[in-house]
Order: structure tokens, then C-alpha cells, then sequence
């Protein structure tokens, strides 16, 4: 056995690709079957696999799955975790909101006027009579909202650890990434997430393009030559290039004044920020070459 393709790298089918590599065979990626061949044909685990073959020697599926391994998937641990507890703290805020909503006027006048910090701080400051019954309304109130203040407290503590977890990460790992303009910590994670550890596996700034779902899709036909917006690829990844874009419209000078070059040839915004969004993946490509293959730096230099 040479090459092997594989459904779901990343999640089941991980074990089975490191082990397929510790065997020195080589892994392909390969992507659900084409829903009219599974309408088809049906649906079965031998079926999958006979597709999956097919797909790798007719080279339909070329794409190398990324590895699981380095910093990189270090970084991804540590921001799927990251953002459960966010969600969560969004989840507990708002069923204090709910609580306060119908909770006894006079408990009501008591946390109204807060902003998030002190009304938290506040709920979490509640006294309960330690003699209370459990089938009063009021007194419960008070207690589920001090629970749920104290369950946001200890999700800040949480969030604020995994935040200086990833600093300390992408600070030593990704000096070229961070020293982009209007790239941050949770852009540089994404993008590295998106990427992978085994930056090979994309061949130019053009497969990150396509990757990240900046790239244009040709839409022509007959003597029409035109593209149109893909809306396909990482959207993690393109909200991250998004919002680096946003923060160079407010504050780097060269972004601006290409901004207002370009609307004045009669591009529109978000056109113009399809542009940038694809010079920005060149950058983050060649950052991302430096910073997880180091090599490529010293073949340089010599």
C-alpha cells in the first residue's frame, strides 16, 4: 500500500492517519461523496471505501490533510476550549439578564444601573439566609443569580489564562504572523489553525486564497469574461482576514489611501475590500513559510 485516502482527518479519522504515516503511507484527504452518486449507489462503509480508492487513483483527491502535531495544533486545542467558555459566559450573562427580568421589583431596583463588571460583581456579592427556603421565590432568585455571577467569574479566570496561554505561544512561534499589520492574536490563531502545522501541504498564496475563500471563482460563459465572490473555503478564516482589513481601513495610511484610489475609479467598498483581502493572503503566506518553515528562510539566505 502506497497512498490512502481518508474521510474526517480531522476528528475520527485522525488516529488512523498517524498511524498510516508512522507506516510511511502516504494520506490523502478525501471529501464526502457526491450526493447524486450516494442517492445513487446508497450508502455503506464498503461503499465509502471503494469511493475514497477511486477518488486517489484517478486523482480527483490530491489534497494532504493537515497534521496533527506542532505548536500549531497546540494553538487549536487551546482556542476550541477557549471558545466553549466564551460561549458559555455569553450563555450565563444573558440568563441573568433573563432572571432580572421577572425577578421581584425591589431585588430588580437593587442590580439596575450595572454595566457587565459590576452587575456581575454585585450578583456574585448576593447574601442568602442560610435558614431559606428552597420555595421562595425571592430568595432563590438572589441564589441562582449569585451562581450564576460566580460560574462568568470563574469562566474570566478561564478565558484571561487561555489568552496569555496563546500570547506566550504565538509570541515565541510567529514573530513574521504578528508583525503584520492589524494582525492580533486571535486572527494569527485562526489563520495558523487554518493552514495547519505542515504549511507544505499548500503549494502557493494562491491555494491559501483558495483555502480561506478569498480567491475568485470564474463565471463566464461565451465571449463574457467575469468572476464572481466565493463563498466556499474557511469562513473562520475569512472573518479573520476580514477584520484585519477593518482595522488597516482605520489606521494604516497605505490602506487608505488605496481605499480612496479605488473608490474613486468607481469601485465599490466591498469590492475593494475583496482586493485587499487577497493582497493580504500574500502576506500571510510568506509569514507563515517563515514561521513554520524556517528552512525555506536559510535556503534563501545561502
Amino acid at each position: 500500500v502506497i497512498k490512502a485516502g481518508l474521510e474526517g482527518t480531522g476528528s475520527y479519522g485522525a488516529g488512523l492517519q498517524r498511524y498510516l504515516q508512522a507506516h510511511e503511507i502516504t494520506v490523502i484527504e478525501v471529501s464526502r461523496p457526491n450526493r447524486q452518486d450516494r442517492r445513487r449507489q446508497g450508502k455503506s462503509d464498503p461503499i465509502d471505501a471503494i469511493n475514497a480508492a477511486r477518488a486517489v487513483l484517478s486523482e480527483s483527491a490530491t489534497t494532504t490533510p493537515k497534521a496533527r502535531q506542532g505548536y500549531v495544533e497546540a494553538v487549536r486545542q487551546i482556542r476550541a476550549t477557549r471558545r466553549s467558555a466564551v460561549k458559555a459566559r455569553r450563555s450565563a450573562l444573558n440568563q441573568i439578564h433573563g432572571l432580572l427580568g421577572c425577578a421581584p421589583e425591589r431585588l430588580r431596583a437593587k442590580l439596575s444601573g450595572y454595566d457587565r463588571a459590576a452587575l456581575v460583581l454585585r450578583c456574585a456579592q448576593l447574601r442568602i439566609p442560610k435558614d431559606a427556603a428552597l420555595d421562595d421565590p425571592t430568595i432563590n432568585a438572589r441564589r441562582m443569580l449569585r451562581r450564576l455571577a460566580k460560574r462568568i467569574q470563574m469562566l474570566d479566570d478561564e478565558i484571561t489564562e487561555a489568552n496569555q496561554e496563546l500570547d506566550d505561544l504565538l509570541t515565541r512561534n510567529t514573530p513574521n504572523l504578528l508583525a503584520i499589520n492589524g494582525v492580533g492574536t486571535e486572527a494569527a490563531g485562526q489563520i495558523l489553525t487554518t493552514a495547519g502545522q505542515n504549511i507544505e501541504r499548500l503549494k502557493s498564496e494562491a491555494s491559501l486564497a483558495r483555502l480561506c475563500g478569498v480567491a475568485p471563482i470564474p463565471a463566464s460563459s461565451g465571449n463574457t469574461t467575469r468572476h464572481r465572490l466565493h463563498r466556499g473555503g474557511d469562513r473562520d478564516a475569512n472573518s479573520a482576514i476580514h477584520l484585519i482589513i477593518i482595522n488597516r481601513m482605520r489606521w494604516h495610511e497605505p490602506t487608505k489611501r488605496y481605499l480612496h484610489r479605488r473608490t474613486e475609479q468607481g469601485k465599490s467598498k466591498k469590492e475593494v475590500i475583496r482586493c485587499l483581502k487577497r493582497a493580504v493572503v500574500r502576506e500571510l503566506y510568506r509569514a507563515l513559510q517563515a514561521d513554520l518553515n524556517p528552512s525555506l528562510d536559510t535556503l534563501d539566505a545561502a
